[in-house]
Formats: C-alpha cells, sequence, structure tokens
C-alpha cells in the first residue's frame, strides 16, 4: 500500500504527524508492504528569506495573543506526551522553504526521504533550527551524511524546483486546504493532524478496502454429481440410474 504525506517543515502539526506515521506503521500488520512518500506543500513561500517569527507572523494574521498561546501550547504538550521533547512551536522562526524542499527531494530520489524528512523536522522543531537560506540548508544537508557538493548544484539548478510545485498542485487537486494530508492506497485520504490510533484505523480501512477478504458464495439449488480428490459420487439424495 502506497502512504503519500503531503507536508511542510514549518508545519508543527506536520511534524507531530510524521512521527505519528512512523508509531502507527510499527502497529500495523502490513507494514512490509508499505512505501511511504514525502511530498511538499509550502504554506508561506512569500515569507522573506531572513525569516520571521512565530509571535509576529500571528500577529500579522490578527490572532490574539492569548489565543495563540493556547493553541500552541497543545501542540507542545501533545509533542512532549508522545515523546517529541524539546518541541518549540511557538517561540521559533518562519521562512520560505523553497530550498529545503528541493534538497528533501534530492534525499527522496538518493532513498533517504523518510529519513531526511524526520530529521528535518526535529532540527526546525526540537533545535528551533533556520533552513530558509542555501547556506542554512546545505549546512544541513552536510549535517544528514548528504554530499554538500552535490547539493549545492541542485540547488543553484533548481533542479526539483518543478517537482515541488507538481507535488502542491497535485494535494490542492485531492482537496487538500491545509497540511498535514495523507492519502492511503490512492482511495482513502487523511486530512489534518488525527491521532496514532485513528491513523492506524484509517491504514487498515484503507489495506482492507484494497485486499477484500474472499467469503463463500452462496449455493443456488441442490449439490449435483461432482469429482474430488478420492473419486466421483453421486450425492446421496440422488437415486443411482
Amino acid at each position: 500500500m502506497r502512504i503519500e504525506f503531503w507536508s511542510d517543515i514549518v508545519c508543527p502539526y506536520c511534524g507531530l504527524m510524521d512521527h505519528r506515521l512512523r508509531l502507527a506503521l510499527e502497529r500495523f500488520e502490513h507494514a512490509g508492504e508499505v512505501q511511504v512518500v514525502h511530498r511538499s506543500f509550502q504554506l508561506h513561500p512569500d515569507l522573506p528569506r531572513e525569516g520571521v517569527s512565530q509571535r509576529r507572523l500571528l500577529r500579522q494574521h490578527n490572532v490574539p495573543a492569548r489565543d495563540a498561546q493556547r493553541i500552541f501550547a497543545s501542540i507542545e504538550g501533545a509533542a512532549h506526551a508522545e515523546g517529541l521533547d524539546p518541541y518549540h512551536a511557538l517561540d521559533r522562526t518562519l521562512g520560505p522553504t523553497d530550498y529545503a524542499h528541493e534538497l528533501l527531494a534530492l534525499a527522496t530520489d538518493q532513498g533517504r526521504g523518510s529519513e531526511v524528512w524526520t530529521a528535518m523536522f526535529r532540527a526546525h522543531f526540537g533545535a528551533r533550527r533556520e533552513l530558509w537560506t542555501k547556506s542554512q540548508v546545505l549546512d544541513f544537508a552536510a549535517g544528514t551524511g548528504l554530499d554538500r557538493a552535490e547539493a549545492a548544484q541542485v540547488l543553484d539548478e533548481r533542479r526539483y524546483r518543478a517537482r515541488v510545485a507538481a507535488d502542491q498542485r497535485a494535494a490542492e487537486r485531492l482537496g487538500a486546504r491545509g497540511m498535514p494530508f495523507i492519502t492511503l492506497g490512492g482511495t482513502h485520504a487523511v486530512p489534518g493532524a488525527v491521532g496514532t490510533e485513528a491513523l492506524l484505523v484509517a491504514m487498515e480501512r484503507a489495506w482492507e478496502a484494497a485486499h477484500p477478504a474472499l467469503r463463500p458464495l452462496e449455493v443456488l439449488g441442490a449439490a449435483g454429481d461432482a469429482c474430488g480428490p478420492d473419486g466421483c459420487a453421486v450425492p446421496p439424495h440422488r437415486p443411482m440410474p
């Protein structure tokens, strides 16, 4: 089963769902037959390259400080309860994530997509790391074992820019209006952040839909003559000719 996970690394709910997806897969009976594909969705592509604080961004969108504190404290509390500690959702800086997503596309092509996505979530929310400029992203790449020179060439050429944009258009066509957004087997969608248990149930339902159990067919009429491994026989209720 193919699980596609759209997210942005500055989305605190996405970081939670990345963690919960791994927890759910640990309990999923068919995890060995699951392919997880991370896809890009930029929430704030127009932010200044130098970044802006989360608190300032909330003020710009007229979100009262009390509401912001309540919302983000809840997210941080959930992360702490689930083993993600520290998890800085409110006191951090956000910026455009185009270079970050293009690096993540490179990691995916090298078979390290899920690993590097998780590392980037942990770097941003765990260490408040800024990943908006080329140099910031390249420093991160080197720290995860990606070749810095190759990554620099990829970012200079904007080799994955079109793919990142295509990911976003695909999510929008599927009805995504926010992040995170997960599809299961191409037949089921999980919009937004849900708990690990709910995600596991969704995975099981999607699997069952794609692999329906075989049920005995309804028998119409009386049984007729038949041959089996031990030979041929006439049903006992029918007289011999």
